[in-house]
């Protein structure tokens, strides 16, 4: 039974109700009446049910993909507008018990470098990556109740949130860990994290319990359960994702969009983000292993989809994607990328050696974070390194009312330059400062408020001057 307001896993995503949605989407991707009907409602910036989405997924009429990608890259531009948010993960530890036969950390894996970072360790990788300019971190750690314990968690969040080295801190810490009690996400809540994070891998039971032999994780309902409980312990934003690759891709496309709907209706809020890896090679993990790859025409069509059924999420897209790929996807949906990234445990200090690999998967894209910006600031994006809304409590539906109703741009775009004007100022390379000054002077044109642009100006005069941390 397909019930949304269920708090059972297998009842708010619903196997049955999967297989008839993406029976409906084959019966009707030609159906042009139906698809320029849904797209009708998508224009309302109001979202889409998971079976109006899978129509658009499905659509064969080449006309009418191209003005799903048109309407997608509107609705980014409406509720997000150019800004990209930055951020970088850092690997605490990949000692894992879980048996997931698509992750290196798996528990068999004998050759694979074991690593945990000490406190001391935690001081330099945070040093490192406040040198390169980054303000937001989404931790990472393997499953293991004996080396990954929660209080070990809480206590890098601890030593991460007081370092502060020159003009450089950590101002929001996102935790991806594996699922927990609602008495552990409330410990991880006054820690001051922001969004926790936990991807769902895929949402096809059978095919879940096969990917997931052995270990804590196999239990599917618990794991698809998380983020109700999560929320239930305080935490207001929770993100969402699937890995791309493991499963057939309209099932797991039309299944998250039913989580969305399922924390839209039961607890009041939808996902803070979604996130939308695909499968990556790793130490004794081969893509090619697996039957459901998905090439990047397909990869940017389901981020258009997802953006125009879910308006209101942040998407993510990773250095797990190439350059390329990632410059395609910017346009039609993705408000957050990753910049300068090592999936290593104590990879920004020095590279590893070859034989002391102890990454989780290859990275597409090599660059810098200031290669980065650079790339985006040429596009015309502004990288935010904001955290303001999460420090002015402006989390979960607060949040969430303010990006509806359109105001949120009223923080977000004077936030964003203002981040990127201490970027600039503290670790931009010439090139990138020049082109940086320049596109902030641009963007002051586009604050239709003269009060707000007014202060705007006031606070990059003192951030030229070496004060820090101005928001709205």
């Amino acid at each position: 039974m397909y019930n949304v307001m269920s708090p059972k896993a297998e009842e708010f995503i619903s196997h049955e109700e999967i297989l008839d949605c993406l029976a409906y989407g084959e019966q009707h991707k030609t159906d042009r009446a139906l698809i320029e009907q849904i797209l009708q409602k998508a224009r309302l910036r109001k979202g889409l049910s998971h079976r109006e989405a899978i129509v658009l997924l499905d659509c064969a009429l080449e006309d009418l993909n191209q003005e799903i990608y048109r309407l997608a890259e509107q609705i980014k531009q409406d509720f997000y507008g150019n800004r990209i948010v930055m951020f970088a993960p850092l690997y605490l530890s990949n000692y894992c018990v879980n048996g997931c036969v698509y992750c290196p950390y798996h528990a068999k894996n004998k050759h694979i470098a074991r690593k945990k970072l000490t406190q001391e360790e935690i001081v330099k990788e945070v040093t490192a990556l406040q040198d390169m300019g980054h303000k937001r971190l989404a931790l990472e750690a393997g499953e293991d109740p004996k080396n990954n314990p929660i209080e070990y968690i809480l206590e890098c969040i601890k030593t991460i949130y007081g370092i502060k080295h020159k003009n450089g801190a950590i101002r929001r810490v996102n935790v991806n860990i594996a699922a927990t009690t609602v008495e552990e996400y409330r410990m991880l809540k006054e820690a001051g994290i922001g969004t926790y994070i936990l991807f769902q891998e895929t949402y096809h039971k059978e095919n879940y319990q096969r990917l997931h032999p052995t270990g804590p994780k196999h239990d599917y309902a618990y794991h698809t359960e998380a983020h109700d409980r999560a929320m239930d312990g305080g935490i207001d934003d929770v993100g969402l994702g699937v890995l791309f690759g493991l499963n057939n891709y309209r099932y797991d496309f039309t299944g998250i969009l039913m989580h969305a709907e399922h924390l839209e209706a039961y607890k009041g809020v939808g996902p803070h983000t979604i996130s939308v890896p695909r499968v990556r090679r790793a130490d004794d993990i081969d893509p090619d292993d697996f039957d459901d790859g998905i090439d990047d025409a397909t990869f940017a069509k389901l981020v258009a989809c997802i953006r125009i059924a879910v308006p209101y999420t942040g998407m993510i897209v990773s250095t797990r994607e190439s350059q390329a790929c990632r410059e395609r996807v910017l346009h039609l949906g993705i408000s957050q990328i990753s910049g300068g990234s090592k999936t290593s445990v104590g990879g920004y200090v020095e590279e590893e050696a070859e034989e002391d690999n102890s990454a989780q998967f290859d990275v597409s894209d090599n660059r810098s974070l200031d290669e980065v910006v650079k790339w985006l600031m040429e596009m015309g994006y502004v990288p935010s390194f904001c955290t303001a809304c999460y420090r002015e409590g402006r989390t979960g539906d607060r949040f969430m009312t303010l990006l509806k109703s359109g105001q949120i741009v009223n923080c977000c775009h004077p936030n964003a330059l203002m981040t990127l004007k201490e970027y600039l100022e503290d670790y931009a390379s010439a090139d990138t400062k020049k082109i940086g000054d320049a596109l902030i002077e641009k963007e002051l044109n586009t604050i239709t408020n003269p009060v707000v642009r007014d202060k705007v100006v006031d606070y990059l005069a003192h951030i030229h001057e070496g004060k820090r941390d101005f928001r709205f």
